[in-house]
């Protein structure tokens, strides 16, 4: 086995019913997804995404919310230990931001690119390491799907019909098949569900 195949590319995002990442109010309208993303199921769904990545990937407006938001949970005792071991994940792993606008990141343990996501994927696999984990970010999900370079897909699934903003999955993909890996529902409906890429 090469070091390439040791490197799985894993993505996470939450979807509402009709496939939507936001809402019709767009890239912040995060309404339909406010009751569900505290939940048992998406606590622990997330504890299961990182657990194995020791690189992860960040559009620049993620990287700027998750990068302000996170720290400081890491440090509060009084969160959910999930939550914690999030937030420390995210302080010490290596963090690669894709931008056109920053030139140098403002985070420790990161660094900045402005290059083609599949290019950047293909440098990461060849490096020792764990997952390689894009964090929530569909501007770099979408170009390593329409690449075929995504070996794992955590979705949660809310029970919620958003009527309108962006869709992860769009058509012009290529034709893929997956495998349904784990499957976990929780008391409000929302499902977290994680398939591997039937290669």
């Amino acid at each position: 086995m090469t070091t390439q195949d040791n490197r799985r590319v894993t993505a996470n995002l939450s979807l509402t019913m009709d496939g939507r990442y936001n809402g019709p109010g767009g890239p912040a309208d995060f309404a339909a997804f406010a009751p569900y993303v505290t939940s048992e199921a998406a606590r622990d769904h997330m504890t299961r995404m990182w657990e194995s990545a020791t690189t992860a990937l960040l559009g620049r407006v993620n990287a700027e919310g998750f990068l302000g938001y996170w720290p400081p949970v890491a440090e509060d005792e009084d969160a959910d230990p999930r939550d914690r071991g999030y937030a420390k994940w995210l302080v010490d792993v290596e963090k690669v931001v894709f931008s056109s606008t920053l030139t140098e990141a403002p985070w420790e343990r990161a660094r900045v690119v402005n290059a083609p996501a599949a290019d950047v994927v293909a440098e990461l696999r060849t490096q020792e390491g764990g997952d390689i984990l894009v964090n929530s970010s569909a501007s770099v999900i979408k170009p390593l799907l329409a690449a075929d370079l995504v070996d794992r897909l955590y979705l949660m699934i809310f029970p919620e019909i958003a009527g309108g903003g962006q869709r992860l999955l769009e058509d012009g993909l290529p034709a893929t098949s997956w495998k349904l890996t784990h499957q976990e529902t929780g008391a409000m409906g929302e499902m977290a569900m994680v398939y591997d890429r039937a290669r």
